[in-house]
């Protein structure tokens, strides 16, 4: 059975810029849902007598909290009836904070579903083409923007590399080093990329795409982001939970999942087979049993409109079940969303929305990943079933044992929220 951390990446010496968009995808959780729960990774049979039981969910969470996780929310929403919702953690983070299935929690890249649907909203009022160049609306910002458009960005097919694992950037993903990042320094380090081969386009992930994105918007518009997000998307659908991050802080009173990661050298361990991480990196944080950091006070606001913002699951669903059934875009921009490409790790990617062909059905929705926060949020096709599973740790669940766990536990959720049976595992 494949797993996160078996995805073929290659390993890059420490100095190295050219990291492959696989890895970042690895990395940042992209390829959880992928390359752990796509139909062609789910035995086909046995298959259980009846749909995964709330007891049982429960059971599959404790066990993808105890492997790597952590901590674990699930909420599924079938549309009828009452939510199942639920929070298991592993005993020693209860000292720092009993979980809670209304917490609120890092949702990182599901962040770009957001934006994604902000500038199709914009394509529908004829403010911005799927055609248009980013250099027309970014001049001397992306290089080589004279060649890539809106929709490139989108789907991530526009030949842009990745940030996140330069030099330059490393320390402040680890919270090594505070500074605040604006969207065009991270463009400005953003290391050049072969060009994909010629043919069938190929989704190929960065966050620099959505960070290019997110400065299209506010010139579009003339509103900064958060003023788009709010009157567009979370005041009318009454996200009250839902913001977009520009620190590490939680606001007063705001009840929120902490989120822990190994500590420097299980870290390396874990991720030997994906990347060389520099020798002694590490997270900043308070030291945690099990050899584990907190990583909570770790700022994501570098990540803006590609994966800064703070959320419910239940408000994350509301979100999801609007879009997907057609009450945030018109049908024209409802398709054109789902419009996917190949994207590397075994899944399909269309514009900020990822499909993904489980066991059970066919879902819509996004990823996130982190330090210290995973996230899997999905809808059926017709937004009428939503499903969240939400991890207290990233890079924590890259264990063949913890991936293992965390998907037979997303698998699990996902038939639940489809009233279907789950896989069983084929006897040895």
């Amino acid at each position: 059975m494949s797993t996160q951390t078996s995805s073929p990446t290659a390993k890059r010496s420490r100095s190295s810029l050219a990291v492959p968009a696989a890895t970042i995808a690895v990395l940042l959780g992209i390829g959880t849902a992928i390359s752990g729960c796509s139909a062609s990774h789910i035995p086909a049979a046995p298959v259980a007598a009846t749909a995964p039981t709330e007891q049982q969910l429960g059971e599959l969470a404790q066990s993808a909290a105890d492997t790597g996780g952590t901590g674990v929310i699930v909420r599924i929403d079938r549309g009828t009836g009452a939510p199942v919702a639920l929070a298991r953690q592993i005993q020693w983070t209860e000292a720092d904070h009993i979980l809670a299935p209304t917490d609120r929690f890092r949702v990182g890249s599901n962040t770009k579903t957001v934006t994604a649907t902000l500038v199709l909203q914009q394509v529908a009022e004829g403010t911005i083409t799927l055609e248009d160049t980013v250099e027309s609306w970014l001049p001397g910002v992306v290089p080589g923007g004279g060649d890539i458009t809106i929709a490139q960005l989108l789907d991530h097919t526009s030949g842009l590399a990745d940030f996140i694992l330069t030099p330059e950037f490393l320390p402040s993903l680890a919270g090594q080093e505070i500074r605040s990042w604006s969207p065009e320094e991270l463009i400005a380090i953003t290391p050049s990329q072969d060009p994909a081969p010629s043919g069938d386009p190929v989704s190929s992930y960065s966050n620099a795409n959505y960070e290019a994105l997110g400065l299209v918007l506010e010139e579009a518009t003339g509103m900064p982001l958060d003023d788009l997000i709010a009157t567009r998307i979370t005041e009318p659908l009454g996200m009250t939970d839902t913001r977009l991050a520009h620190s590490a802080d939680w606001e007063a009173g705001e009840d929120h999942a902490r989120g822990y990661e190994p500590a420097a050298a299980q870290l390396a361990a874990i991720l030997a087979p994906v990347i060389e991480l520099p020798e002694g990196f590490g997270f900043a944080g308070d030291a945690r049993p099990d050899d584990h950091v907190d990583t909570t006070g770790i700022d994501p606001s570098y990540t803006w409109a590609a994966g800064a913002m703070v959320s419910t699951a239940e408000d994350w669903q509301t979100f999801l079940t609007a879009l997907n059934s057609g009450q945030l875009l018109p049908a024209a921009q409802m398709e054109r969303m789902r419009t996917v490409v190949p994207d590397g790790v075994g899944g399909k990617y269309g514009l900020g929305l990822i499909q993904m062909d489980s066991a059970c059905g066919t879902v819509w929705g996004h990823t996130g990943g982190l330090p210290g926060y995973s996230s899997e949020i999905y809808t059926d096709a017709d937004g009428e079933r939503s499903v969240a599973v939400l991890t207290s740790s990233n890079f924590g669940i890259k264990t063949e044992e913890a991936a293992a766990a965390n998907r037979d536990l997303v698998i699990a959720a996902i038939c639940a929220m489809f009233d279907e049976p789950a896989p069983e595992e084929p006897a040895q």
